[in-house]
């Protein structure tokens, strides 16, 4: 059974994670969703929220399972038996944000990331974008799975400290 890491903070999860996710599966037997802490963001959901939502949003996936990660990427993914990263890729602007880590994980595990193009129709949604949108008064359930905009309402009425 092949396994792979799908990463992220998902503050909030997007359909643009929900289409990768999906893409993910065509190509792995076992997808694990990785919900982590990223010390350079600080998040508008608590990491129980964003676990809940992304549970809900991927239910409907076979081979999909949601956890909490922390410390390295790659120890994690060494624990779940993962032999690859994967991650969602934009445009080039993505590409050379996470070719970096990509290179870094691969020097201290060997394990590969694989970048999976998400759908064009997704391109421009964002998890700070769908945010900032929200922040603002706008409707952002057109860009997230149903029940992540109320969530993501209640915690801009109750931010975390």
């Amino acid at each position: 059974m092949t396994t792979a890491v799908l990463p992220g903070t998902f503050d909030p999860i997007t359909l643009g994670h929900v289409d990768i996710a999906m893409r993910a599966t065509h190509l792995f037997d076992r997808v694990v969703i990785a919900i982590a802490h990223n010390s350079a963001k600080r998040p508008l959901l608590d990491l129980d929220t964003r676990i809940a939502l992304a549970t809900d949003a991927l239910a409907h996936i076979d081979g999909v399972e949601v956890k909490s990660a922390t410390g390295l990427l790659v120890d994690f993914c060494t624990a779940e038996g993962a032999s690859a990263i994967v991650k969602g890729l934009r445009g080039g602007t993505d590409y050379d944000y996470e070719r970096p880590m990509a290179l870094m994980n691969r020097s201290l595990t060997g394990i590969e990331t694989v970048f999976v193009t998400g759908d064009n129709a997704l391109s421009h949604v964002a998890s700070s974008l769908v945010r900032d949108v929200a922040r603002h008064g706008g409707s952002i359930a057109q860009f997230v799975p149903s029940g992540v905009e109320s969530a993501v309402l209640a915690a801009l009425r109750d931010p975390l400290d």
